[in-house]
């Protein structure tokens, strides 16, 4: 099995190929509104992370370099995201060693990201790649 590539997706062929792994964890983003959502975001700041193999974006990851009182300048993940059939074969472990290297030559302090309560597996990945459980996040959803 070939070695698989990870880029930053710029053009828009690149982020539209990354639509399928991002929808595996947000299903509720339509396809012809995905392209324009992700350049909206990079206008923000926003960065694409893409992890190809065979000729086919497997995992991805949505982030962004921000900088908090609380914690300093860091890369804040927004999504992290892989294939169902192509899970467990360490496609997010590479997605995360990839951002903490990028991390450190932005000179951030740290990777943050938040997760669901009920993400298993996720939660394996990211304590095993030495994230810890930091605080809890709160919603309150505006009408």
């Amino acid at each position: 099995m070939p070695q698989p590539r990870l880029f930053l997706a710029h053009d828009d062929s690149q982020i539209e190929s990354c639509f399928d792994a991002f929808s595996a964890l947000r299903p509720h983003v339509r396809r012809e509104a995905f392209l324009t959502q992700i350049r909206r975001q990079q206008a923000q700041g926003f960065q694409v992370l893409a992890l190809e193999q065979d000729g086919l974006v497997k995992s991805v990851a949505g982030f962004r370099t921000a900088e908090f009182l609380a914690w300093g300048r860091v890369i804040y993940i927004d999504d992290l995201s892989t294939l169902p059939e192509a899970r467990g074969q360490g496609f997010g472990g590479m997605l995360l060693d990839w951002l903490a290297e990028y991390a450190r030559q932005q000179e951030c302090k740290a990777l943050h990201l938040d997760t669901g309560y009920a993400r298993h597996v996720a939660h394996r990945l990211y304590l095993n790649k030495g994230f810890e459980l930091s605080c809890h996040h709160m919603t309150k959803v505006l009408e």
